[in-house]
């Protein structure tokens, strides 16, 4: 098969911006716990939708009083922290468009990107970050403001906003429609400076509500199990930007983890307790050899790979049913998974928080035994594709029949197209407009709307991706 398309869930959003659900839910349902976070003693917190609301407003009406306008471009250079997901829809309240930053990045990457963008102002975690932009500034002719969150930049912008009336912010936000920028976030290439990928409001509603929709079993909340996600991606990628747009849109309670090391991980999702989390394959190598080195402690490394075995072997059975392949597991395959969950798969399940069922993984290609465990285990992952240039999903196994070792089918509204030479081409309401300041990077990517990935495919008949390699 070339080429296959899954029919639209949700139509293209025709009015308004991202921030506008942070402002209607807090309307409709103010108690409606919307955030964890941390306090100094390191106990979760809730974070009520009007609590939100009130945050982001009073940080929108800071950073118009500090000369913020409309279309101005705003770095965050931070970990994944509660701020950055304030400062997001503040910006995107006001109708500025943020340019994110890793932690990680050094002063000449960051003063091209700044450059390029021409920021205006930019917000820092730390003095370290502040030091590495400060090692550039006087090549930085937009950049006038400067926000260090470690020194108490969200408080220092609620004081100097605090005369604005309300009104204003609301004017800013109606102004934003679909077709706003809301962010630049900069892909590194291969070869050449990174490219600043413009996505829009409209990029980013639509991507979201459509995961929303085709994976609503994941995003569902029942009284007394409501729906959770514990965000630990970077927001500097457009992946974890995603996730953050969906658990807003979708009513989902999610927290922000800065460490992506098992040590600081995995006591956070024991007490964050997520329904699900978002990830990319090597999170789920940790937690799977973390429970290996465990049962080889205590001596029991025989019952856990039998353990393993079964659950793999579940797994696949369940997923020849699913196709009309088979019966599903026998009689005695669930007694020995009955067993093993007991003894083994519970605790995997606890050692991410006790109440996970499902998870999405992208970013690099998951083996399919550690898929297949997973599911055995009671944890089904819907593993995905897609790139920058997309807003994150393309692709991903849809909740009722997975192919483990493929990347699934399209995303509802998507096309994906395989060209003559064997490349990736994908069309649909979340392909990027083009590159920042880059008309040549954007006519070699862009083709009549058809957006060339550069990454090499096969799609079965089914209509299922496998990734087989990078084009030259």
């Amino acid at each position: 098969m070339r080429e296959f398309t899954s029919p639209p869930l949700t139509l293209a959003p025709p009015v308004g911006g991202l921030a506008d659900v942070v402002f209607e839910h807090a309307d409709e349902d103010p108690r409606h716990i919307a955030l964890g976070r941390k306090d100094e003693a390191g106990q979760w917190r809730d974070v009520t939708a009007a609590a939100f609301r009130d945050e982001v407003l009073a940080l929108a009406k800071g950073l118009l009083a500090q000369g913020i306008r409309f279309g101005d471009r705003v770095a965050i250079m931070s970990r994944t922290r509660y701020e950055w997901t304030l400062f997001d829809f503040a910006l995107w309240t006001i109708g500025a468009q943020v340019v994110p930053i890793y932690p990680t990045s050094s002063a000449e990457q960051c003063m091209w990107m700044l450059y390029d963008a021409e920021v205006t102002a930019a917000v820092v975690e730390h003095e370290d970050h502040a030091m590495t932009i400060a090692t550039v500034i006087d090549r930085l002719p937009h950049l006038r403001g400067l926000w260090q969150l470690d020194s108490g930049a969200v408080q220092e912008l609620y004081d100097a906003g605090a005369h604005l009336d309300d009104e204003v912010v609301h004017r800013h936000r109606k102004a934003v429609t679909p077709e706003s920028v809301a962010t630049v976030i900069y892909t590194s290439g291969t070869t050449g400076r990174p490219k600043g990928c413009v996505l829009t409001h409209g990029n980013f509603m639509y991507e979201a509500d459509t995961v929303i929709a085709r994976w609503e079993p994941v995003f569902h909340s029942k009284r007394g199990d409501e729906a959770a996600t514990l965000l630990f991606l970077p927001l500097a990628h457009v992946f974890g930007r995603m996730v953050e747009v969906a658990a807003i849109r979708g009513r989902v309670r999610f927290g922000h983890q800065p460490q992506l090391n098992a040590a600081a991980l995995l006591p956070d999702l024991a007490a964050f307790r997520p329904t699900f989390i978002l990830a990319v394959p090597y999170i789920f190598e940790k937690v799977f050899n973390a429970a290996r080195r465990k049962a080889e402690k205590d001596g029991k490394a025989g019952p856990f790979e039998k353990a393993v075995d079964v659950a793999v072997k579940y797994a696949e059975a369940v997923e020849a049913k699913a196709w009309g392949d088979g019966p599903g597991p026998s009689a005695g395959l669930r007694m020995q998974h009955q067993f093993f969950d007991k003894l083994v798969y519970s605790k995997v399940r606890a050692a991410m928080g006790g109440r996970i069922r499902n998870a999405m993984s992208g970013g690099s290609a998951m083996d399919r035994r550690l898929g297949l465990f997973f599911a055995g285990a009671g944890v089904q992952i819907y593993e995905g594709y897609g790139l920058t240039e997309s807003t994150a999903a393309a692709t991903a196994n849809p909740p009722e029949r997975t192919r483990y070792g493929t990347v699934g089918q399209p995303i509802p509204g998507m096309t994906v197209h395989i060209a003559d030479d064997g490349e990736i081409w994908l069309n649909g309401e979340n392909v990027f407009e083009g590159y920042l300041n880059n008309p040549k990077a954007t006519d070699e990517t862009l083709h009549d709307g058809w957006l060339a990935t550069g990454d090499l495919g096969a799609l079965d008949e089914d209509g299922y991706l496998t990734i087989t390699g990078r084009k030259k």
